[in-house]
């Protein structure tokens, strides 16, 4: 191995050959602790800890990184005390998780670090949502994330570096290809020979280094992360380097041939600089063993204070409570002139007026921009905000998605535009697992809005027309809104941005342009998690949202009968106190939504009152809903899989039981 000091000096030399062996000597301490049986799991990166090292000492304290599994160098480099990082793997409260995550699968804005979550992919997209936020605010900053070679087959690899590439964003992108996804050989996941080959695909640089060699790390990066400051633009790192270990200790390492194993055991980042500063006497054989006593005594004490610690209590109301970021809303109540607004422009009122209330604010989607969006929502906000606000985007749901995330890290607000509600299966990971959980593994609140332009009704077919609200009401950590006219559509759009909180905002395609009211022409918030009443009656309840609001009165108004007919507005979280008085008031309850049957909210609604209302009850709750198939195209097909040519007979049904 050649090691090129180059203009740098002793100090520099020594500070990074105490940043590889500070991690090793934890790792070492680490596996000891795992066959005690006083750690549960260990990542170890021993063998890799030259890219961590070198990659952390090249950026500035204020910039932020992207680790993995095994770049315990990234924490130790950013001096995050011991007894921190110890109370962490051991689930202890003072770590950064209070118990609720393991290993490196925390984030923390004090040390400017993201960690990971299980799935790999989705903090590159993350960092890029970090990189468009420094750009925004015209910081001079690079933001680096990892990526193992086996995770860089997945998606979201893709996407990132593709929006990067396009938004020409100050990331640099380290994969650190270690021969192996687990235990599976690079020649079984990808068929290419190096990761730069995809660099020019992308239209961006692309640089191979020696992961081994700490200097070589610290001297690329360094000069990178200088150059994408002063010009903005995304670079992809290819760090060669080897895995000593198993990808966790388990594992093994049976399926390495032995000869490989041995000719990288040759390349160890530690003992090959070690043996080099010797040579160059940098230091000597007195400084390593006084410099190796000062890094036991401290891992000693940092294992001793996180020991002592008694581990988290279990409190129910608190787990619960942390599922979301602290939030009391303060409604702004309707006031002034109010003119006549169809659904649609009601929407886009919201969205306007928020743009104008939160400088900070980011809307991003597909077509949004010059073109308006596909349902011209957005059509003219190009002129009023500019391109920088209003962002046309890739196709690329789970990246946006997740750059909405790295906005809120740096405390911007994102709302993301689903072209219709069925593509978010594509982004539907970064949802659930990384807005969804964020604040409750680590704090970070996820500030970010996504609409979902829902619904059948309109001959659409199956890919166009789903109701998926349930999938996202069963997510702790997200809050979901459903208006149902455009008094509701505006002031829940406001309050949905307004939340620091994720927030699933649904809005039905067919009341676009069918439904019009007048509306308060100055910026309203309503309540999110406050049903309406829309109708009162005494006969029976009608529990709905959405397009159930409007069959439900057509039917009833055609029965000639009275009921109280309850709109939702959110369906997480729903106001059961709303639902208690009206089953207290008719004892007879009909769900409608036009979700499918099975699997949707009308069966929660439908348990909770069973449960907690079964006294009040003079009749089974009864439910009415899409058939449990796909959405058809064909018009009649799909009046017969909607729920409202069945609602007249199941009222009927219920009234006579």
């Amino acid at each position: 191995m050649l090691f090129d000091r180059k203009k740098y000096s002793n100090d520099v030399l020594i500070k990074l050959y105490e940043g590889l062996l500070r991690p090793r000597m934890i790792e070492e301490k680490m596996l000891i602790l795992l066959r005690q049986g006083k750690i549960t799991k260990w990542f170890s990166g021993i063998g890799q800890e030259a890219i961590s090292v070198g990659a952390t000492h090249a950026l500035t304290k204020d910039e932020y990184i992207l680790p993995m599994h095994r770049n315990l160098g990234v924490f130790t480099s950013r001096e995050i005390p011991y007894n921190r990082l110890f109370a962490q793997f051991q689930g202890k409260p003072s770590g950064f998780t209070n118990g609720r995550d393991r290993s490196f699968h925390f984030g923390t804005n004090e040390f400017n670090i993201v960690g990971m979550i299980s799935h790999l992919g989705p903090q590159l997209a993350v960092a890029d949502g970090i990189a468009l936020a420094n750009q925004l605010k015209r910081e001079k900053k690079a933001t680096l994330v990892f990526s193992g070679d086996g995770g860089a087959s997945e998606g979201d690899f893709h996407e990132a570096l593709n929006v990067a590439a396009v938004w020409d964003l100050p990331v640099i992108f380290v994969i650190e290809n270690n021969g192996y996804g687990l235990s599976t050989p690079s020649n079984e996941q990808f068929k290419f020979k190096n990761f730069i080959d995809k660099g020019p695909g992308y239209g961006i640089e692309a640089v191979k280094i020696d992961g081994n060699n700490v200097l070589e790390v610290y001297d690329t990066i360094s000069k990178l992360a200088t150059s994408v400051r002063k010009k903005n633009r995304p670079v992809l790192v290819e760090a060669m380097t080897f895995r000593m270990r198993g990808h966790e200790e388990a594992s093994g390492t049976k399926y390495v041939p032995k000869d490989l194993m041995e000719s990288w055991a040759k390349k160890d980042p530690l003992d090959n600089y070690e043996s080099y500063l010797l040579k160059e006497k940098v230091i000597d054989t007195v400084f390593i063993k006084n410099l190796r006593a000062k890094i036991q005594k401290d891992i000693n004490k940092g294992l001793e204070i996180a020991y002592s610690e008694e581990k988290p209590e279990a409190n129910t109301k608190m787990e619960v409570a942390d599922m979301y970021a602290p939030y009391a809303q303060k409604v702004i109540s309707e006031k002034g002139n109010k003119t006549t607004k169809r659904y649609v422009d009601a929407i886009s009122d919201g969205l306007k007026q928020s743009l104008e209330k939160y400088p900070e604010l980011v809307l991003m989607g597909q077509d949004i921009a010059d073109y308006g969006g596909v349902f011209k929502i957005t059509e003219g906000f190009v002129d009023k905000f500019g391109k920088e606000r209003i962002r046309n985007t890739p196709l690329c749901e789970s990246a946006i998605i997740g750059i909405g995330l790295g906005l809120s890290i740096k405390k911007q607000k994102a709302l993301v535009e689903m072209q219709f509600a069925d593509f978010v299966t594509c982004g539907f990971n970064q949802i659930v697992n990384n807005l969804a959980k964020s604040h409750y593994r680590w704090g970070q609140n996820a500030d970010v809005v996504v609409r979902m332009p829902t619904g059948a009704g309109v001959a659409a077919g199956p890919f166009h027309s789903q109701s998926n609200e349930a999938w996202f009401v069963h997510t702790p950590g997200l809050k979901v809104v459903y208006p149902s006219n455009p008094v509701d559509a505006k002031g829940l759009l406001c309050a949905a941005i307004e939340d620091p909180n994720p927030v699933m905002y649904f809005e039905h395609k067919f009341l676009y342009r069918s439904l019009s009211d007048e509306v308060t022409d100055d910026y309203y918030t309503i309540e999110i998690g406050k049903a309406a009443t829309v109708t009162a009656g005494d006969d029976l309840s009608i529990i709905t949202y959405g397009m159930g609001v409007h069959w439900a009165k057509e039917v009833m108004e055609e029965l000639n009968s009275s009921a109280d007919i309850i709109d939702l507005r959110t369906l997480l979280p729903w106001d059961k106190e709303a639902v208690a008085a009206t089953v207290k008031k008719t004892g007879r309850v009909l769900v409608l939504h036009e979700d499918c049957l099975t699997g949707g909210i009308g069966g929660e609604i439908s348990a909770w009152i069973a449960e907690h209302c079964f006294t009040d009850l003079d009749a089974p709750v009864m439910r009415v809903a899409s058939l449990d198939t796909a959405v058809p195209f064909s018009t009649q097909l799909e009046q017969n899989f909607l729920p409202k040519g069945r609602l007249k007979q199941k009222i009927e049904e219920l009234m006579e039981f």
